[in-house]
């Protein structure tokens, strides 16, 4: 290249110009040999089983014949994998919800105690421990016996604590015993009663180990020992080794201690009373006539919980333990946007009159929205393709009502009666739910980018 002079002369050969470099200082070929092996990984584990998955939901089960929509149209109209569908569409309303809000609420009420830290510490332990851990400690506390089932056991507690339990469970009268049933569950005395002869309520069906502690040796009432009320004696009818007589009080057979007793005219109890240690009991005169009933309350089965793995409740106990799990990962998160929000914005609301509720709720949520729309989206990507949790605490018998679009995808691919093109067709119906999610996660953080 050449220059002309000021003076008009003859040009002249300027510098030569400088070949450009890439913006890292290299060859272009030398980056593409970097990217190379990750291009071809991401192709081998990415974009060849994306393709293949689309490819092989067009064709039937074996594989060799065009289906056409027909497995996109059996997710939609088979039972089972429209339950999973639903069942995707509350995981993800409400899983991402509840974990959000807990961690946002664990979060600002830790913010300013002296065991905060501890605390955060003990809720993000959890995500610690693996899913297949995790399903197999809520298999455990989900049971339905109560001696196994922590959950259980907590709810048996609180019954029992305002419910009194009933004490003779099994208890029940031999067919040449004084007693009949008396609908319910309960027992009448076959004759009306009257003052000049005990009542003899004799049971059996207690085990000695289920027999009150305090229960003493049954004593008989004698004729008219009442003075016109009426009076007799509860027992457990057995003798143990055997030699006793029925609807007798033998030595060493045991009063019912406790059990309650009532005296019944056409329907309507007009006197009740509960048996002493010794089983016996005493009526007013006014029962006169009457029926003696051991009412139902006596022998109703105890109280063993709720069946959270049901049909009813599997899948809300199940989004439970995933909530155990994920609550401390989004209280981790949003104490740290928490911990960049300038403080003087606060404290000048609080200045200004505003009390705790509205600091929080028009300054704090606010300046938190960005970290909120973080957690909210991870844990619906999360939420979207949740396995382990439901294959190992939902049983068997549960396990189509608590089934889910990946648990579905294992079944469909992998189970006795295998489909791969349904299985894909799941597959490539996930990958649609997720593609959205994915964009505005996208979207957000490049408008938070150009900020």
């Amino acid at each position: 290249m050449s220059t002309a002079t000021a003076a008009g002369g003859p040009a002249r050969p300027g510098p030569p110009a400088k070949k450009r470099k890439s913006v890292t200082g290299t060859r272009k070929i030398v980056a593409a040999g970097f990217l190379l092996p990750a291009l071809v990984l991401l192709g081998a584990l990415v974009v060849y089983p994306i393709g293949y998955s689309v490819q092989r939901s067009f064709f039937d089960q074996s594989g060799s014949g065009f289906a056409g929509l027909d497995n996109y149209v059996e997710i939609f109209t088979d039972d089972t994998i429209l339950t999973a569908v639903k069942n995707n569409a509350v995981w993800v309303v409400v899983a991402p919800a509840v974990s959000t809000v807990l961690g946002l609420i664990f979060a600002v009420l830790t913010e300013r105690i002296r065991w905060g830290t501890a605390f955060k510490l003990i809720v993000f332990m959890p995500m610690a421990i693996s899913m297949l851990a995790a399903g197999i400690i809520f298999r455990l506390v989900y049971e339905q016996d109560p001696e196994r089932g922590a959950a259980n056991a907590v709810w048996v507690g609180v019954h029992d604590t305002f419910n009194e339990s009933a004490t003779f469970q099994r208890a029940h009268p031999l067919p040449a015993h004084p007693l009949k049933a008396g609908g319910g569950g309960s027992f009448v005395t076959k004759e009306p009663v009257s003052a000049d002869r005990p009542v003899l309520l004799p049971l059996v069906g207690v085990p000695p180990e289920k027999m009150p502690s305090d229960a003493g040796a049954a004593r008989a009432q004698e004729p008219g020992a009442g003075d016109g009320r009426i009076t007799g004696t509860a027992w457990l009818d057995f003798t143990k080794g055997g030699g006793g007589r029925p609807n007798v009080v033998d030595a060493g057979e045991r009063g019912l201690k406790g059990i309650r007793v009532e005296a019944v005219k056409d329907g309507a109890v007009v006197a009740s009373a509960r048996a002493a240690a010794d089983g016996t009991f005493s009526l007013p005169a006014s029962a006169e006539g009457a029926q003696v009933r051991l009412p139902a309350e006596n022998f109703r089965e105890p109280y063993n919980g709720v069946d959270w793995l049901g049909p009813s409740l599997v899948t809300p106990a199940i989004i439970g333990s995933y909530v155990w799990m994920w609550a401390g990962f989004a209280m981790v998160l949003i104490a740290a946007g928490l911990a960049a929000v300038p403080r003087e914005l606060l404290e000048a609301a609080r200045m200004d009159g505003a009390n705790e509720w509205q600091v929080f709720r028009r300054i704090t949520v606010p300046l938190l929205a960005p970290v909120l729309a973080v957690v909210l989206v991870t844990l619906m990507i999360n939420v979207l393709k949740i396995f382990d949790l439901v294959y190992i605490i939902a049983p068997g018998s549960a396990q189509d009502d608590a089934n889910v679009l990946a648990l579905q995808l294992y079944r469909s691919s992998f189970g006795t009666d295998a489909h791969l093109g349904v299985g894909s067709a799941i597959a490539v119906l996930l990958l649609l739910l997720v593609i959205p999610v994915m964009y505005v996660n996208i979207r957000r953080m490049r408008r938070e980018q150009g900020r």
